[in-house]
């Protein structure tokens, strides 16, 4: 394992997104279709390192909530 890879990445832009719009980590958790948990999306928001098919999972349950169309190159900044 590569010791040299940055893994806490500070506040992501999910975040900002989610605070404006008022939402919580259990409203992607509702509206998500796919399995995904609270520890996931703490995650996302804080900069936490996800795998890209975690990225997409979170990014599909925001726009399923929002109704908006955002991309992961949007919400993450990694």
């Amino acid at each position: 394992m590569d010791e040299s890879l940055e893994r806490n990445l500070g506040e992501q832009p999910i975040a900002r997104i989610m605070d404006a719009r008022g939402l919580r980590a259990g409203d992607l958790v509702a509206a998500s279709t796919e399995q995904i948990t609270y520890k996931m999306v703490s995650r996302a928001c804080k900069g936490r390192r996800l795998t890209p098919h975690v990225q997409v999972k979170i990014c599909n349950a925001l726009n399923a909530v929002t109704g908006g169309s955002y991309a992961v190159e949007e919400l993450f900044t990694y």
